[in-house]
């Protein structure tokens, strides 16, 4: 049996892109996932997320959809954050579908699980018959395959985070891209909102409530 493990990095940044990352993993290879510490992402330090990604990356097939801040504002003027997430996937699953995969497992953003699972059925087209399709909260904490593709989606948006932090260090550090970071806030205070590069999310609502303060 392979596992197609699905799941994101950045969904909640005020700052930067938002990545999803599919990867197939055989079930016989998930006791060495195991071995070489693959977990939730989010346990992980940047540098141990760097070399597990660059393992994984070579021993398996893999792919990352990067939805960049820019583009997420113009969608979010017509859908929701969960059906941007839900194009990302499908790209996945369509790039991914000439390798064979005996079901899906991916870390649920919908409050309703069921509805994100029929969904990722939907996009299987013919195939939706033969593969399972399993959308749980917390998956990355409870599927392996799903902790490898967060450690490579979280390993990219690190990689996109110092890349920024280089870029604009001379307006002031961006921090993590998170609105619960005072640094990430900080940045965006000293930034005059017609201003603002491209990399913010100037629809989310920190953004909207800066601006009119």
């Amino acid at each position: 049996m392979k596992t197609l493990g699905i799941d994101e990095a950045g969904r909640g940044s005020v700052i930067g892109s938002l990545l999803v990352a599919g990867i197939i993993i055989p079930q016989e290879k998930e006791i060495m996932l195991s071995r070489m510490g693959v977990k939730d992402s989010k346990k992980l330090t940047p540098k141990r997320r760097k070399v597990l990604a660059r393992k994984l990356k070579k021993m398996f097939d893999y792919n990352i959809v990067e939805i960049k801040a820019k583009d997420i504002d113009i969608l979010r003027k017509t859908i929701t954050l969960n059906n941007i997430e839900e194009i990302a996937i499908e790209k996945i699953i369509n790039q991914l579908n000439d390798y064979q995969y005996d079901r899906i497992i991916l870390d649920s953003f919908d409050v309703k699980p069921k509805r994100i699972q029929n969904k990722c059925r939907s996009f299987l087209g013919e195939k939706s018959s033969d593969v399972d399709v399993i959308a749980e909260h917390k998956a990355d904490d409870n599927y392996l395959p799903v902790a490898a593709a967060a450690i490579i989606a979280k390993e990219r948006r690190d990689e996109i985070i110092d890349e920024l932090k280089k870029e604009y260090r001379k307006i002031g550090n961006i921090g993590s891209g998170y609105p619960s970071d005072p640094k990430t806030i900080e940045f965006l205070k000293k930034c005059d909102y017609d201003e603002l590069p491209d990399t913010v999310r100037k629809s989310w609502k920190t953004v909207q409530t800066l601006k009119n303060s």
